[in-house]
């Protein structure tokens, strides 16, 4: 139980730090209408992501049923892993040619309109099927190491989910300073250390899929260490 929130806690991070519009709207809603507005939209995100992990868990439970003892799922969840890192570096690149800019814009929604805050954060991260895939990739890769028991993906997703909720209330409260350090050459960097990161991550399942064998042997010897 503990190796599975340990190994879920830096998901949670990386997920709240991959910079999109969900990102801008929440340090903008943080701002202009104060931190319950913006706890209300973030909320709205999250139940996003709980009805995108639905989607993704039901949707590959029984492939991955029958592929949990094959290497193989690891080369197929490593190639999702590292296709979507390399497609978030390029379009990184891509947006700093075009200059783009954020301006945080106060939109017409009261900030006592709970429910229109939480509706629009749903919607704003409904709309990205690239969190489908995020989700996707980890039930893929995380799924079959955990045997598909459904307690241990709940907590290992759970654990993400709070993880990523604390570090966006984290952020709301200091929403202002970020505001005025998030450059665009800035943001720009931390998009593509991010991508990086998932194209590493993605590159070491590949390997895994492909040398199997050498894995148990590492993990072997480091238990006869532990010894």
């Amino acid at each position: 139980m503990l190796n599975d929130i340990l190994a879920a806690i830096p998901w949670g991070i990386l997920l709240a730090f991959t910079i999109g519009p969900v990102f801008f709207v929440l340090i903008e809603t943080s701002i202009t209408k104060g931190f319950k507005a913006a706890m209300t939209f973030d909320l709205g995100v999250v139940f996003g992501d709980l009805v995108f992990i639905l989607i993704a868990y039901f949707s590959t439970n029984q492939l991955l049923e029958k592929l949990k003892d094959d290497p193989s799922l690891f080369i197929f969840g490593g190639v999702i892993m590292f296709v979507f890192g390399i497609i978030s570096f390029i379009k990184e690149k891509k947006s700093k040619k075009k200059n783009l800019n954020p301006e945080f814009v106060a939109d017409s929604i009261p900030k006592n309109n709970y429910l229109g805050l939480f509706f629009k954060g749903f919607i704003l991260n409904f709309i990205n099927i690239g969190v489908l895939g995020f989700w996707v990739g980890i039930i893929i890769v995380f799924g079959p190491q955990m045997n598909m028991n459904p307690n241990r993906i709940i907590l290992f997703m759970s654990v993400i989910l709070i993880t990523y909720l604390i570090t966006d209330i984290i952020k709301i409260i200091l929403a202002k300073q970020l505001k005025n350090r998030l450059t665009p050459y800035i943001i720009y960097k931390i998009k593509r250390v991010i991508s990086v990161i998932l194209m590493i991550f993605g590159f070491f399942l590949i390997i895994q899929g492909f040398f199997p064998n050498e894995k148990e042997m590492i993990k072997e010897k480091f238990e006869k260490m532990k010894e």
